[in-house]
């Protein structure tokens, strides 16, 4: 069993007292984790095939690319053509993946003093943009000319902003503590 699993199970009894939980199932709990990329002007098929291959090794399960819904000629993008990737996780891949995106890869992040809070969203939900996709340990850093980044969503039953930090505090997810001046 996953460290993340485990937590979310102990959820209940951390948060109860605070959010006045009488049962276990008002606990939030983590239901999807979406992995987005856009793959922008990539019109090379050989470069959509790389962010493609790096994202189904750094998830675990192949990607599935999305359409473009309407033709744009100022972006000189037409109605059909690729303009991104998603892959979304449940169950075990999805707590494998949080594992190794709390513990591995976002320590490895440079200058990385933490998640903001600001974040999470009023559903409940946190939004992690990831800049570099070579900061997991699947990636290989030989062709360091394609690097690509992508978005991580997380999507939990939490009712609320304050609730849903709270869980991902008690999860391990790295939040800052204070708002940093820029």
């Amino acid at each position: 069993m996953s460290i993340t699993k485990q937590r979310q199970q102990s959820a209940y009894l951390a948060l109860a007292k605070d959010f006045g939980y009488t049962s276990p199932m008002q606990s939030p709990r983590i239901m999807k984790v979406i992995v987005s990329s856009g793959v922008g002007k990539k019109r090379d098929k050989k470069q959509l095939e790389i962010i493609e291959d790096r994202l189904a090794r750094i998830t675990g399960q192949k990607p599935s690319a999305r359409p473009a819904k309407i033709s744009i000629a100022s972006f000189k993008v037409r109605e059909g053509d690729t303009v991104g990737l998603q892959v979304t996780s449940r169950g075990a891949r999805m707590f494998d993946f949080l594992d190794k995106i709390i513990h591995i890869a976002l320590p490895r992040t440079r200058d990385f003093r933490g998640i903001s809070p600001k974040a999470i969203d009023d559903m409940g939900n946190i939004t992690i943009g990831i800049r570099e996709h070579t900061i997991f340990p699947e990636t290989s850093d030989e062709d360091l000319k394609d690097v690509f980044g992508f978005a991580v969503t997380i999507v939990t039953t939490a009712k609320s902003r304050a609730e849903a930090e709270a869980f991902f505090r008690h999860l391990g997810m790295p939040l800052r503590s204070e708002i940093v001046a820029r």
